[in-house]
């Protein structure tokens, strides 16, 4: 183990206050913050698009992103002193916009007040026993299946960024064009980040961003889907602040809704953290912060919170403590302000990093026991549906149902816990729901 290493896995045990004490240690989180806000950087652009659809202002939206961002970085620095980053989860604002909006026709009144009620049971579990049982209930191989699971979704995303794959008519994806500029850039940004990487470089993903960026700028190359954010509009924010409608929350379609959302936002965040966090000490701290993270943010007029897959290409740069996060949080309230700037920070710059961290993460696989199909089997399900379907929840529901009934097949039923079988239930109940939505 090299000095760098060392010192990294060093600050993994270190509280906020000595982290800050180390300068090689701030170092390292300010490279790691910088990196993990500019692989998640485009939520700033893609929550207002999606939101759009359900009738949420797009410029009032980008003032909401990013609220909910840094006060959810905020909370990972001081209360969870985690290297994770918070913002409106993709998948979720999806749900929000497209099953409970357009499909059900709610609006978005009461989409943020399912929102509301979905993420105060969160928090109910979060600050409770509950939310530990359940964590440490959770099989060694679903929790491996978990941490592959989405770095295969993170592969997926940093492939679609860099244009290297799109969507084909006679099957799911094909390559893309190779002779755009944008793949060709990628495929620079990913060669160059690739030796930096197995050479152990300091800073090997920043420098791919900033050097990936520098040649964009003087080839042209530019991302247009940048939105023009007015910080004048900043007066008329209120008109998306505190707008939760409540008044059919008996309602059948409520509860449903209420349901499914709180299964996607308790049990994606409990997967999501189980697979990012280098210190599993910290779960219970940052599992808190996140549901009251999740809980401001309907009210601050956005989908909720989750961590960002996106937050693994920081730690995977050194990321250990919160001050990672609070790098995030700062560029986050600086992009008010330098939103227009993002556009010269194109995806084929992110998409390198994207990809080899979710390489990094598949390595997982190599902990589950493929010899015994009873559990290799369900981590395969929840490794390959969460990049197929595009949605964490979804590949575990399928994980979570298919383990206890394997088990109870070959006649292990009673190696299993009362929670795995509660976690089957809830899993199978929340599939049952989302198809009647």
């Amino acid at each position: 183990m090299d000095k760098q290493q060392t010192q990294v896995e060093r600050a993994n045990n270190m509280t906020l206050r000595e982290a800050l004490r180390h300068k090689d240690v701030v170092r390292n989180e300010i490279i790691a913050g910088v990196t993990g806000f500019f692989a998640i950087s485009y939520i700033i652009i893609v929550n207002p698009l999606i939101l759009k659809d359900a009738g949420i202002p797009t410029d009032l939206s980008v003032f909401a992103t990013i609220f909910s961002s840094v006060i959810g970085c905020l909370m990972m620095a001081f209360w969870a002193n985690a290297p994770v980053i918070l913002t409106p989860g993709m998948g979720v604002n999806a749900f929000f916009t497209y099953t409970i909006v357009v499909n059900m026709g709610l609006s978005w009144q009461e989409a943020l007040g399912i929102a509301a009620v979905a993420s105060f049971i969160y928090m109910l579990i979060a600050f409770t026993k509950v939310s530990t049982i359940l964590s440490e209930a959770i099989p060694e191989s679903l929790k491996s299946g978990i941490t592959a699971g989405i770095g295969l979704f993170l592969v997926e995303i940093g492939l679609e960024k860099a244009g290297l794959i799109v969507a084909g008519k006679t099957s799911l994806v094909v390559l893309g064009d190779l002779t755009k500029p944008t793949p060709l850039l990628a495929l620079f940004g990913l060669v160059l980040s690739l030796i930096l990487y197995i050479r152990k470089i300091k800073g090997n993903f920043f420098i791919d961003i900033i050097a990936t960026s520098l040649l964009a700028f003087f080839l042209g190359v530019k991302d247009s889907d940048t939105p023009t954010v007015d910080l004048a509009r900043l007066g008329q924010y209120h008109e998306i602040v505190f707008k939760n409608d409540f008044s059919h929350w008996l309602s059948t379609p409520f509860i449903l809704a209420a349901f499914s959302m709180t299964m996607i936002l308790v049990f994606e965040s409990m997967g999501l953290l189980q697979g990012l966090l280098p210190n599993h000490k910290k779960f219970k701290k940052t599992f808190e912060g996140s549901a009251v993270t999740t809980f401001l943010s309907g009210f601050l007029g956005t989908s909720p919170t989750v961590a960002a897959a996106e937050s693994a290409s920081g730690i995977e740069s050194g990321g250990r403590t919160g001050i990672m996060a609070l790098v995030a949080a700062v560029l986050f309230a600086l992009s008010l302000i330098f939103v227009p700037l993002l556009a010269y920070v194109p995806s084929a710059a992110i998409a390198p990093v994207i990809i080899i961290t979710g390489a990094i993460m598949m390595a997982a696989i190599g902990n589950i026991d493929m010899k015994d199909f009873s559990e290799w089997f369900p981590a395969f399900l929840i490794i390959v549906l969460i990049s197929f379907t595009n949605s964490i929840a979804t590949g575990l529901a399928f994980g979570f149902v298919c383990y206890p009934i394997m088990k109870v097949a070959l006649g292990k039923a009673k190696e299993l816990t009362w929670p795995v079988y509660l976690l089957g239930v809830l899993f199978l109940c929340d599939l049952v729901f989302s198809a009647m939505l």
